[in-house]
């Protein structure tokens, strides 16, 4: 008997597994905070013999290599990934025993394409394919992306990632359950597909490489790819070099001087709390971005790298929470943190700044006279826009801030989350500021003109 245990990284949309017998395991494409993982070999009473990668990664910092240290495990990455650290490097067709007593086996298949050494593991049970670990590969309805390592090569790991499904899905039994890491809402993938589960004999039927010719699927694949978060060119060279363990102790609590002092010397002040409590009343200066949103992919995506980071949360859960979420994208350790609330965070004399949130509903009514900013991805603008809208997508707007009209500007994306963030930015800079809080579906049904590209 085996188990696949996993391990949900929703903030980033991944996965990451474990799986075993009953004396032995296997990770697979580990958090950087892996104590979840260790804790779910705990539960299971089994020793983590090995932590496997199915690719070097770019959206996420991994905890492979530290956790191979912790636990004594074998580290095996892909032959071909060049690493500064020790690791045992892995051949397509290579074994490796897992639980010897239980018969399983991890069978390596060599999958290019949304890297050039993608490897996918087949989990197999006395030499029976039970499930395989596909990474970045083969996903839910979709492949990974392959433009994230060198423009150069993009066509070519395209037409490698049709080959690659391919090759899965004529070497492994249909009823094989197909495990990837992205997929969830990852950036990683080249597009969003529904469902959590699947298997070879599903994506057969329903997957686009498996049910394209080669070039038309390149050729759709290629024109579909979406932006590429910022942080992503990070992610590589640190995974390559060897990530640091992570420290998730709380960090130096600041006081409202403090604080004033980080704001003006340029440092970002951060503010988890969500988007209403933020609009009704907040430090001026500070931006927000959800503790419960994509606090890391958002953050990690708009900050210059590097830049000293202090967060401000209504709790220290939520600012642990957040912590463990913006070390898996590299930010590692706050410059300060505060808990409470905007009274706690503005010096004697100082009131909070707030600004208005409204819905497209409210925005029909006014619409002649204000400026609208659409923050969403071209991508998602090429779909439907208001009519006079201007764009700017959210992850250029601390940079184009100056672009943005003179007026009352109200800011809107697809349901809320990113205005509120573009409305911090640009009340930071005294502008004044509407968040619009609706799904962009309201706008139409609102009366305004939508108009499709």
């Amino acid at each position: 008997m085996f188990f696949i245990d996993t391990i949900e990284v929703s903030g980033l949309g991944n996965r990451s597994y474990l799986a075993g017998g009953e004396r032995a395991a296997v990770a697979v494409d580990p958090p950087r905070d892996f104590d979840q993982v260790i804790a779910a070999a705990a539960r299971r009473g089994v020793r983590i013999s090995h932590v496997v990668e199915t690719h070097l990664h770019n959206d996420y910092v991994t905890g492979g290599l530290e956790l191979a240290r912790v636990t004594g495990a074998a580290y095996l990455v892909p032959a071909g990934a060049r690493v500064a650290f020790d690791r045992v490097p892995v051949h397509d067709g290579d074994r490796t025993d897992v639980d010897p007593e239980a018969g399983l086996t991890l069978r390596a298949l060599s999958t290019p394409g949304h890297t050039p050494h993608h490897t996918s593991y087949v989990l197999e049970e006395n030499g029976t394919a039970a499930a395989v670990f596909t990474g970045g590969s083969l996903l839910i309805g979709t492949v990974g992306r392959p433009d994230l390592v060198e423009p150069r090569l993009t066509e070519g790991l395209a037409r490698a990632q049709h080959a690659s499904a391919h090759r899965l899905a004529a070497e492994l039994p249909e009823e094989t359950a197909v495990l990837p890491t992205h997929g969830f809402g990852s950036f990683c993938s080249s597009s969003q597909a529904e469902g959590s589960a699947t298997t070879i004999g599903k994506e057969k039927v329903s997957n686009e490489a498996l049910t394209r010719d080669v070039d038309t699927f390149v050729a759709d694949l290629l024109a579909g790819l979406d932006d590429v978060p910022a942080y992503y060119a990070h992610m590589g060279p640190a995974n390559a070099a060897g990530p640091a363990p992570v420290d998730l102790t709380p960090p130096a609590l600041a006081d409202a001087e403090e604080i004033a002092a980080r704001l003006g010397a340029g440092e970002w002040v951060v503010d988890l709390r969500n988007r209403v409590a933020f609009a009704e009343g907040h430090l001026a200066g500070s931006f927000n971005f959800e503790a419960e949103g994509q606090l890391a992919t958002y953050l990690a995506w708009l900050i210059p790298w590097g830049k000293p980071v202090t967060l401000l949360a209504e709790s220290p859960e939520q600012l642990a929470a957040a912590q463990r979420e913006l070390v898996r994208v590299g930010i590692d350790r706050p410059a300060a943190a505060a808990t409470g609330g905007p009274a706690d965070w503005t010096r004697e004399g100082e009131v909070p700044a707030s600004f208005p949130r409204g819905t497209f509903a409210d925005l029909a009514g006014r619409s002649e006279d204000v400026v609208l900013l659409d923050v969403r991805r071209t991508s998602e603008r090429a779909g439907a826009y208001v009519e006079g809208s201007v764009h700017i997508p959210i992850h250029t707007l601390h940079r184009r801030l100056d672009e943005v009209p003179e007026g009352e500007v109200w800011v809107h994306c697809a349901g809320g989350m990113r205005a509120a963030i573009a409305a911090s930015l640009l009340d930071a800079t005294g502008r004044d500021v509407v968040a619009v809080d609706d799904s962009f579906d309201a706008a139409e049904k609102a009366g305004l003109t939508v108009r499709t590209a």
